[in-house]
């Protein structure tokens, strides 16, 4: 079990809003966000000296190139490469660095840019054995692999895409009142069944829209926090885990599974206690597993979790409360981040858009990295408001 982030907090949540597609590069998206940790907190290049860069965009460049850019001169570096759980594999590390001394603040940043016709050469280079065993049999990037992993579930518990629908419903309905959502239509469910098929049995509404854009926090000790003003939230638990279950024939579950009983015993809290939650949602299947490997319901019946809970901001189980990434846009790997500000922002009761009355503790989780055959990379944090 991981020892406590005793007086470690994350703080000052930002998010540069998304546009559909970007001729800039991800330099720019990654400097805007780090700008407004700047402005938000008051801190200059000089004061933070630690960074945490994630992209899947950024390359000739790296992090280390970037504190060039930014004329930067920290202590501390890290590159995240975990994708959809990179914002809370960017907190691990960043929470160990200031508990360890190795930083005293540390920017960590997500962000990728969306040029027209850049989705698709994205695909084409994510990975060797995506490259080697998807693309050469015509099926091109991820919508195929999760068909293929969402038809497993549907098989193997009964699901139907109405339970799927529930999930995309409820989250537009958080959208609407989330400024940077790019998804600013109401959603009923007659629509979802009925939108154009992608890949059987994924439909439009169950795939998420490539976007440019990027999110941001900063980590730092309690105190820090306090001298600078800065409202907070408490770390409780985190965990991650990557190849998970690797023979598994189809992916139903996730490295969440492992241990999520370790989670709640460090955190020292329930699942019932939990006032708002954020899962990684590139597709709802993914929503599904998660909630069910962290406990808020039984293996295979996230469908009638969904089903008997209302998931809106002013639900009994507030979900994804921005929208997630299903009605904001995927902003390559800011999504990985997303749910964390969005918590962040929920506890320290700074919501953009509709605000949980009273949240007190958070969970997010994360997903990412999917090969050719299931996700590689999960992990989730338990938050709580700070208090002085």
């Amino acid at each position: 079990m991981s020892k406590p982030y005793t007086d470690v907090v994350i703080t000052a949540p930002v998010s540069v809003p998304y546009v559909r597609f970007s001729e800039r590069r991800p330099n720019y998206w990654l400097g805007r966000a780090l700008g407004m940790l700047s402005e938000d907190s008051g801190l200059g290049p000089q004061d933070i000296d630690g960074l945490s860069v994630s992209s899947f965009t950024l390359g000739p460049d790296s992090a280390a190139a970037l504190t060039q850019h930014f004329g930067m001169s920290p202590r501390w570096l890290s590159q995240e490469v975990t994708g959809g759980a990179s914002g809370i594999t960017a907190l691990r590390k960043a929470a160990r660095a200031v508990q360890m001394g190795d930083a005293d603040i540390v920017a960590c940043i997500a962000g990728d840019t969306n040029p027209k016709g850049g989705f698709e050469g994205l695909l084409d280079s994510f990975s060797s054995d995506m490259s080697a065993a998807v693309l050469p049999y015509g099926a091109g990037g991820p919508n195929v692999s999760f068909a293929l992993i969402t038809r497993a579930y549907m098989e193997k518990y009964g699901a139907v895409r109405e339970d799927f629908g529930r999930l995309a419903v409820s989250q537009r309905n958080n959208a609407l009142a989330y400024p940077h959502a790019l998804m600013k239509k109401s959603l009923m469910l007659n629509q979802y069944m009925e939108a154009k098929p992608i890949s059987s049995p994924l439909h439009l509404f169950d795939c998420v829209m490539p976007c440019a854009g990027a999110e941001g926090y900063l980590v730092m000790s309690k105190p820090k926090a306090t001298s600078l003003g800065l409202p907070y939230a408490h770390i409780r638990a985190t965990t991650e885990w990557h190849n998970a279950y690797a023979n598994d024939d189809v992916q139903l579950r996730t490295g969440l599974a492992v241990d999520a009983q370790d989670l709640w015993t460090q955190s020292g809290v329930r699942v019932h206690d939990i006032d708002v939650v954020a899962t990684y949602d590139d597709y709802p299947v993914i929503s599904f597993m998660q909630l069910e490997d962290l406990g808020f319901c039984q293996k295979g019946e996230a469908a009638k979790f969904v089903y008997e809970h209302d998931l809106t901001v002013s639900g009994n189980f507030p979900h994804n409360t921005s929208g997630g990434q299903l009605s904001c846009g995927q902003a390559g790997a800011a999504g990985g981040f997303l749910g964390i500000v969005e918590i962040v922002r929920q506890l320290t009761g700074a919501a953009l858009g509709g605000q949980v009355k009273g949240a007190r503790l958070g969970l997010v989780s994360g997903f990412g990295i999917i090969n050719y055959d299931k996700g590689l990379s999960c992990a989730a944090a338990i938050l709580e408001r700070g208090y002085d």
